[in-house]
């Protein structure tokens, strides 16, 4: 479905017989993260109006197994759009688009005829189709890399639907016969808000699955061969701002169009303005992702990082990005809070890791997961290292800070390589983007720039961005790019001899938390 994107929001909502201006509507974005569904409204300027967010459970069946309850995810992110609603204090029909950003590789699957999940979702961190991914290693790994631009590793899609597939009673059958449907985390929303009227996803999120040719823009018919997984259960791939259609009346209170998608990371990029060839931001979340944008022709990595699409702006079309997946960083200091009890909140953790000079040798490798770029062990663990009679709470949690900032300098350094430049300048969003003394060390270790704007809510700012695009709220690129404000730069001030002795000591960390899980095998 197509619409002008320069008169599209003259006739909405349908059927309210209101003439709508630009500046009498909002644009909600719906956020749905690792651990927590917001949604945030944001005006002409960009300026927020209305935000609610709520946490969800995360379940742990087994080690190295992460899963979220679907319709948990669901309640939680209607409570934070009804909240955004009420803070704003605007009605349904005061949006005048919803744009869409999700958790990206987390895998859902629902029965078609109900709505109904069919199991929890597994979420991207699991770790269960490990065995799976070495087989696909050995005989496929120079396919998939060609076709998607991924390394195959659990961390995608694709693993984790064939093995709901071969797990799961009758499920294949039901999946041949057309009674079930396949999404990421946006494409269960979008099915939800619709009223089960539309399946589908955009091209950031395809790109994330192990099964979308990144080239050709469509599924890729050989990789679901291998992987046995039946087309019919897949989402329609459509450009990330596009009318897609209208939420139902009887779910959000009024008809609205679903006009934008992208997976976290892409909206985040889409949102921190990087609209030139070579621009890079990261996110600081649960896990922390770095996206380099490359322009409109895919780019293989020699270095451990994905070539994927950034976004597409028409049918047909794309910009691509260079790609760090970092598994585990915000993460890591949840973990501290929430398993050990050394801090209460996570805003503690910037006074405490200020509180000592430095780690007193401490190194921690938050690998709970395996290692993501530019290692991809799938078999690491976690590893805390350097401990002494004198180590303190302080040190372990600086040692967890400044492990976020070593990983990040791990993906740059092979993003520089990748792209043949120098990275001067890094753009940051995210949560932990607000702790001061993590970016001061992100810019001593890594030697780069650290620039922080005023809306540090760039993923459902990116998410905004597209869905407005996509009925004419702004007019264009060029628009968004002078909306973009810097609030902080981080300048790096580190001696270059402490900088590269801390930076060869983690990575010695690294190489010793390799591949733990092949040596202890749980039953």
């Amino acid at each position: 479905m197509r619409h002008s994107r320069k008169l599209f929001y003259r006739e909405l909502p349908r059927g309210s017989g209101l003439l709508m201006t630009t500046t009498s509507k909002l644009v909600l974005a719906l956020d749905e993260g690792t651990t927590s569904a917001r949604a945030i409204l944001f005006d002409l300027d960009a300026e927020v109006r209305g935000i609610g967010q709520y946490e969800f459970p995360q379940y742990y069946p087994k080690p190295g197994w992460v899963e979220h309850d679907p319709e948990e995810i669901w309640a939680a992110q209607m409570r934070a759009w009804r909240r955004a609603l009420r803070e704003a204090g605007v009605e349904p029909r005061n949006v005048i688009a919803i744009g869409v950003t999700n958790q990206r590789e987390t895998t859902v699957m629902w029965d078609s005829r109900t709505g109904r999940p069919i199991h929890n979702a597994i979420v991207w961190q699991d770790r269960r189709t490990a065995q799976l991914v070495d087989e696909l290693r050995e005989e496929y790994a120079e396919l998939f890399v060609e076709r998607t631009g991924l390394i195959p590793d659990s961390y995608f899609s694709a693993v984790k639907v064939k093995w709901l597939l071969d797990s799961i009673g009758g499920l294949r059958e039901k999946a041949e016969k057309g009674y079930v449907k396949f999404g990421t985390i946006d494409s269960f929303l979008i099915w939800r808000l619709s009223g089960g009227r539309l399946h589908v996803t955009d091209y950031s999120n395809a790109s994330r699955t192990m099964l979308f040719n990144i080239r050709k823009l469509e599924w890729d018919k050989e990789l679901l061969e291998v992987l046995q997984i039946p087309e019919a259960i897949l989402p329609e791939p459509l450009p990330s701002s596009e009318v897609y259609g209208y939420t139902a009346e009887d779910v959000f209170g009024a008809e609205v169009p679903i006009a934008g998608d992208a997976g976290d990371q892409q909206a985040a990029l889409f949102g921190q303005a990087c609209f030139k060839s070579g621009m890079v931001k990261c996110t600081y979340g649960t896990g922390n992702f770095v996206l380099m944008n490359v322009g409109t022709t895919p780019s293989k990595s020699a270095h451990g990082l994905l070539s994927t699409v950034a976004w597409g702006l028409e049918r047909g079309r794309a910009t691509y990005a260079l790609e760090g997946s970092i598994f585990i960083t915000g993460a890591a200091v949840q973990w501290l809070r929430d398993m050990l009890g050394i801090i209460s909140n996570l805003a503690e953790s910037e006074e405490l890791a200020s509180s000592v000079p430095d780690t007193g040798g401490v190194f921690f490798v938050p690998a709970f997961v395996g290692l993501g770029a530019p290692y991809w062990d799938q078999y690491a663990r976690g590893l805390i290292i350097g401990i002494t009679r004198g180590t303190s709470k302080a040190h372990l949690v600086r040692a967890a800070l400044e492990a976020i900032a070593y990983q990040t300098r791990d993906v740059l350094e092979a993003m520089e390589k990748d792209a043949g430049i120098r990275i001067s300048e890094l753009r940051v969003d995210g949560g932990a983007s607000r702790n001061d003394f993590l970016m001061q060390f992100q810019a001593d270790i890594a030697n780069v720039r650290v620039v922080r704007p005023v809306v540090y809510e760039t993923t459902a700012l990116g998410a905004a961005y597209l869905a407005g695009l996509a009925v004419g709220y702004w007019s264009g690129i060029g628009e968004l790019e002078e909306r973009w404000k810097i609030e902080r730069v981080f300048e790096p001030r580190m001696d270059s001899r402490m900088r590269e002795a801390l930076y060869g000591a983690w990575r010695e960390a690294v190489r010793r938390a390799g591949e733990w899980a092949k040596i202890i095998e749980w039953p």
